[in-house]
């Protein structure tokens, strides 16, 4: 009988030790779209000492433009116990914070947490969750400024994207940006891939001479397409994330998102070793890039000033 517990025992002991921690990644993206922030996640997690499949695992979920179903994948998670849910964007964080008040929950970015209710100040989140801000509001105005000071006379700017009231603070700050620049804006939305080129179309009759694009997971999905239709319409466009630079688009500045989902990797860490996320100050960018592509500017006929692209981080020829 002795022997029988003992073995038991062990038995017991070998399932607990075996037990990993569990993560629900849900994003309103696509895989190939976000393989690059989602490599510099698992990166994070790396660096940290974590091996996937081994001292943790990762359940992957991407909604690919289909917003209705950020609410079933972040009920999904609830179900099946997750022991913290990560998010890569506000739709995504939205629909876990409407999910669950209880499991822990972390951004990989946002672009004002404190704006979009789930935090109260970045200092004091106060309840389950907690990251990364990208500090995007203040970003579109100097988007904005950089175009301006790119594109001689530049009078209007086309501004597409999704209606996600999630944007509303950014759409604020463009608009102060856009009377400080004395530049009138034209506002185009895209809710679907067909309402792409009409956008770009349509920025004619706005009498457009740069686009600004903001985050939109339809845009995100068929980045190649945008950057496409930008060079049709012989339009200069800033983008707020780097792989629509890398896909052909002509300019993007901001935070660096890949380094704000390596970063979501230490948060991670800290609550799997006991940190409450209402304890965890949501952190700001620490890099920030501006990325010029000159392959771009050739196809529209558009001369990069020297003082703007002597400023560039990164320069692609």
């Amino acid at each position: 009988m002795l022997t029988f517990f003992v073995a038991n025992v062990s038995v017991a002991q070998a399932q607990q030790s075996a037990k990993i921690p569990r993560l629900g990644f849900q994003s309103a993206s696509t895989p190939a779209a976000l393989s690059a922030r989602v490599g510099a996640f698992q990166l994070g997690l790396r660096e940290l000492g974590y091996v996937e499949g081994k001292s943790i695992s990762v359940e992957y979920r991407y909604a690919e433009g289909k917003l209705d179903r950020l609410d079933e994948f972040a009920a999904e998670f609830v179900r099946s116990k997750v022991d913290i849910i990560v998010t890569a964007a506000p739709g995504p964080t939205r629909a876990a914070k409407k999910a669950t008040s209880t499991i822990p929950i972390v951004m990989a970015w946002d672009n004002d947490p404190v704006a979009n209710g789930f935090v109260a100040s970045l200092a004091q989140p106060g309840g389950n969750i907690t990251g990364l801000s990208s500090l995007a509001p203040e970003i579109s105005g100097k988007q904005l400024e950089l175009l301006k000071e790119t594109v001689s006379r530049l009078s209007h700017v086309a501004v597409i994207g999704s209606s996600n009231p999630l944007n509303a603070p950014v759409l604020k700050e463009v608009e102060l940006a856009a009377g400080a620049l004395k530049l009138k804006l034209q506002y185009l939305t895209v809710s679907a891939p067909k309402d792409i080129e009409s956008a770009f179309r349509d920025t004619r009759k706005g009498r457009a001479g740069a686009v600004l694009v903001l985050s939109s997971p339809v845009l995100e999905a068929h980045r190649t397409e945008v950057a496409d239709f930008a060079a049709k319409y012989r339009l200069p466009a800033i983008y707020h994330a780097t792989e629509y630079v890398d896909a052909g688009g002509l300019m993007f500045y901001g935070a660096s998102i890949t380094d704000l989902y390596r970063r979501a990797a230490t948060f991670v860490d800290k609550i799997l070793k006991g940190r409450k996320p209402s304890d965890l100050p949501v952190e700001q960018p620490m890099k920030f890039e501006f990325i010029i592509n000159l392959k771009a500017a050739k196809q529209i006929g558009l001369t990069i000033p020297p003082n703007v692209l002597v400023r560039a981080d990164r320069v692609i020829r």
